[in-house]
């Protein structure tokens, strides 16, 4: 940031950094009980950050990418009976907290800047099934973005990241799947307690602005 004193100009480190990249997504719910990398679609994001010290950042993120399950593609075969396939569109805007375990204190002259990170924030997303909805319900809502990473500052003001974070919602329906009661057999029937999850890879490049002079 600029900062002046008295008539004297200041010259500090900038805080401010821009960046995007691309990465897959993933998804966990009743048609993936768990994390299944084949069925990772692609995704891509922007972000904002301000780096307000050496070990703690803020950033503001977009986020789109699709997610994708398939019943058929299970081991299990009552899975592979029921036989549900669904992609959902996701869109996101986030904003999170970063933690770095070493050192990060962006300089022109150090080429081996670099560390691992944990994040944590708040986001908000709208998701579109490709099917038709099975009923109405919220395309709508909060999400818990958490996870790691490792960044790298490459040449001068150019860095690279690599990142897995994961995103709790409130929601069972990213799958468009919800089937529970009397009037469905055991082996088609949901969780309706259990949410559903989407995870978002990804490799990043950034920008930032290092040095800026204050006028007289």
């Amino acid at each position: 940031m600029i900062i002046a004193s008295g008539l004297a100009p200041a010259v500090r480190a900038q805080k401010i950094e821009f960046g995007g990249g691309f990465g897959g997504m993933n998804y966990k719910g009743d048609i993936s009980p768990v994390f299944q990398p084949k069925f990772m679609k692609p995704g891509g994001h922007l972000f904002f950050r301000y780096n307000a010290t050496k070990a703690v950042s803020g950033r503001f993120s977009l986020t789109g990418g699709r997610i994708y399950g398939s019943d058929i593609k299970s081991s299990d075969p009552f899975q592979q009976k029921r036989g549900v396939i669904f992609g959902t569109r996701i869109i996101e805007a986030s904003a999170d907290v970063q933690f770095n375990f070493l050192d990060f204190n962006y300089a022109r002259r150090r080429p081996r800047n670099w560390s691992p990170y944990v994040f944590a924030g708040l986001g908000l997303f709208t998701f579109k099934p490709d099917q038709e909805k099975v009923e109405p319900y919220k395309t709508t809502g909060l999400a818990i973005p958490f996870g790691a990473g490792i960044k790298w500052q490459v040449k001068g003001p150019w860095s690279i990241g690599v990142e897995f974070g994961t995103r709790k919602t409130f929601t069972d329906y990213l799958d468009n799947y919800n089937a529970h009661g009397a009037g469905i057999p055991k082996n088609y029937q949901s969780d309706p307690t259990r949410k559903d999850m989407y995870y978002y890879s990804s490799i990043s490049v950034s920008y930032t602005i290092l040095k800026i002079a204050c006028p007289d």
